[in-house]
């Protein structure tokens, strides 16, 4: 097997899309560390000087790819209708994603973790990133008054549910109407009327 150097930028590139094939290959359950370094080209001790399980690279891999789908999302300016387009654009994304959607339908499990027992850290990112949107959408009175990390920690919430719940509901509404009522949903809560 081939040993790369830590100091290898593309090192850890490599691991997590290896891990990522993996999990779309045969789901988050049979994702093994040893596969994971055979389709880096890396050994397994490289992989755990990064991460102490294959739990952890999951998690990695699943922060990475929600922060760069929400990173290719353009804002198109500050104000709630914004605010509110950009985020159920992300939505969109985030509930085609084929990565993400193998998560969640081969370990859901897995994926309840970071539903009901704790934030993790794109979680922690997106609110953050959201809270600081909504105050600046506040002082130009486009969002309603209240502590913008909990509207934040709110949409998020809200935005979650329906990318978990998009694939039972489809028959009722569509991908686009769905996110049509995500649009109509966000806007009302956020409305300062």
């Amino acid at each position: 097997m081939l040993s790369i150097s830590n100091a290898h930028p593309a090192v850890e590139e490599r691991i997590l899309a290896a891990a990522a094939s993996c999990v779309r290959d045969y789901g988050i359950e049979r994702v093994t560390l040893a596969e994971i370094a055979r389709r880096a080209r890396v050994s397994r001790p490289t992989i755990y000087r990064r991460w102490p399980d294959s739990q952890a690279i999951l998690a990695a891999l699943l922060t990475r790819r929600v922060t760069e789908v929400a990173a290719e999302v353009p804002s198109t300016g500050s104000g709630r209708a914004a605010i509110v387009a950009r985020i159920v654009a992300v939505a969109q994304r985030l509930g085609r994603d084929e990565l993400l959607m193998a998560v969640m339908h081969s370990a859901p499990e897995f994926a309840m973790t970071y539903i009901s027992e704790r934030l993790g850290t794109s979680q922690q990112l997106l609110i953050d990133a959201l809270a600081a949107d909504l105050g600046a959408a506040q002082a130009d009175g486009s969002v309603r008054a209240g502590d913008p990390r909990q509207l934040a920690t709110m949409v998020l919430l809200i935005t979650q549910s329906t990318i978990q719940s998009a694939q039972i509901v489809e028959p009722i509404l569509p991908a686009e109407a769905l996110a049509l009522e995500l649009g109509r949903a966000l806007n009302g809560y956020l409305s300062n009327g």
